[in-house]
């Protein structure tokens, strides 16, 4: 993750991560969280009931599709007020599959004294992080998509000076000694970082999926799968042109803006989208999303090392394109 290990801290999932930072931001009425309409729905409803209960109001800056990087970048920039606490934005976007431009944002929201909160669900093990020089206030992601690991194994990472304002989202034994006193079987915590006791210490937690996560990256950093890796984008990218070219509608982003999750332009209307997933999974065993953004309804692909090429054959292949 290009960080230390005392900036991490391990959650269930990304949503949690979310959470843990809106709970923990004291806003004030008047105040402001920005973000864009190319969220995750579950972390929407989050800022839109932490701000609702302090008085404060959680924007959404509208990005036009097909993505132009820079002026997603400049339409988030011309939106930061005097009142705006934090921006919050996806590394890539849940439902379009785009890879926003998160570094050029915050390094403009830091000139501001903007707060920023990465939602980065399926950036781990998916494109290269160097968390320390993107330089996010807060980045959340799970380990259990593209880095392979089981589910329920996600991470927060907070810049040191945040650490002493997060709050764990469930008040238990990490909060014992800053509270003045052990608490009857209290044993003591040998964590490093009042980040570590407060948000990992609880008990009756599975951490089994925390503990698969080195032999996860040990796995993904062989150069095989490194490889492959490489190869499997190449292969989601060829499969969006080619669905494309049959629907004549087009891509959501260029091919820099992608990775090897794509949104496949559907040519049906959104009030399709359950019908046809449920479709795809009972008549043509392809388990895929099909997202809905505005108007229009995609089928998003994610494609990895194992899938085989009868797998993009088979979506190639299933009917919907015309």
């Amino acid at each position: 993750m290009g960080t230390s290990a005392e900036e991490l801290i391990y959650l269930s999932n990304a949503t949690t991560g979310v959470n843990v930072v809106a709970r923990s931001l004291a806003l004030q009425p008047g105040d402001e969280v920005l973000s864009t309409h190319l969220e995750y729905g579950a972390c929407d409803l989050t800022w839109q009931r932490v701000c609702h209960a302090a008085g404060a109001t959680y924007r959404q800056v509208s990005v036009d599709l097909p993505l132009d990087p820079q002026a997603c970048v400049d339409a988030l920039v011309q939106a930061m007020g005097p009142r705006t606490r934090l921006v919050f934005m996806s590394h890539l976007a849940s439902t379009t599959a785009v890879l926003l431009p998160v570094a050029e944002v915050i390094a403009q929201a830091r000139q501001r004294g903007v707060l920023s909160l990465i939602d980065g669900a399926h950036g781990p093990g998916h494109i290269d992080l160097n968390l320390d020089l993107l330089g996010a206030d807060f980045y959340t992601g799970n380990a259990h998509k593209w880095m392979c690991a089981p589910k329920g194994a996600a991470f927060l990472h907070a810049r040191r000076e945040h650490h002493d304002g997060l709050h764990a989202a469930v008040t238990s034994w990490g909060y014992a000694d800053e509270m003045g006193g052990s608490g009857a079987g209290h044993e003591g915590y040998t964590g490093t970082s009042r980040l570590e006791r407060r948000l990992q210490w609880q008990g009756t937690r599975d951490l089994s999926a925390w503990l698969a996560v080195p032999a996860a990256i040990e796995f993904i950093q062989d150069a095989q799968w490194q490889a492959a890796v490489r190869d499997a984008r190449q292969h989601a990218l060829v499969l969006m042109h080619e669905v494309c070219n049959l629907t004549g509608l087009p891509p959501l982003a260029s091919d820099d803006c992608l990775g090897r999750m794509v949104c496949l332009p559907l040519p049906h209307p959104p009030a399709r989208a359950a019908a046809i997933q449920e479709h795809l999974r009972t008549h043509q065993r392809i388990e895929a999303p099909v997202t809905v953004h505005g108007d229009r309804a995609f089928l998003r692909i994610s494609v990895q090392p194992y899938n085989l090429p009868q797998d993009l054959t088979a979506v190639l292949e299933c009917g919907l394109w015309r």
